[in-house]
């Protein structure tokens, strides 16, 4: 059974110092970790891609271009948006719409890799 995240506040991107700056410490280290948790399976890493490259997109969209079922893509997607990756759905009559929230995804990078953005 995988290990569930932690419950803390993603509604903001990661402010934090770079890794390389200093040892972090407790907090911000599992900040970044809990984001990097929610990416580390393939199937989210396609659909922030899928959403980076789309303003936004229906899960009725998302789920034939992943593979796997719409509750599937809803499970993910509701694992990025707890880590703060993805906006919350917009529903529009029986579709919900999803995007990925730019402005997290260049502070975790930046968090990383100062030198990346």
């Amino acid at each position: 059974m995988p290990k569930a995240l932690p419950v803390i506040d993603t509604s903001a991107p990661i402010c934090c110092a770079p890794v390389a700056a200093a040892p972090m410490d407790d907090g911000d280290a599992l900040e970044v970790a809990m984001r990097l948790k929610a990416l580390a399976d393939p199937v989210r890493v396609r659909l922030v891609s899928l959403l980076l490259a789309a303003d936004e997109v229906c899960t009725c969209e998302l789920a034939p271009a992943v593979g796997v079922t719409e509750a599937t893509v809803s499970h993910h997607l509701g694992v990025l948006k707890r880590a703060g990756l993805v906006s919350d759905g917009e529903r529009r009559g029986m579709n919900v719409y999803y995007r990925a929230r730019r402005e997290s995804l260049t502070a975790l990078c930046g968090v990383l890799d100062p030198d990346c953005c």
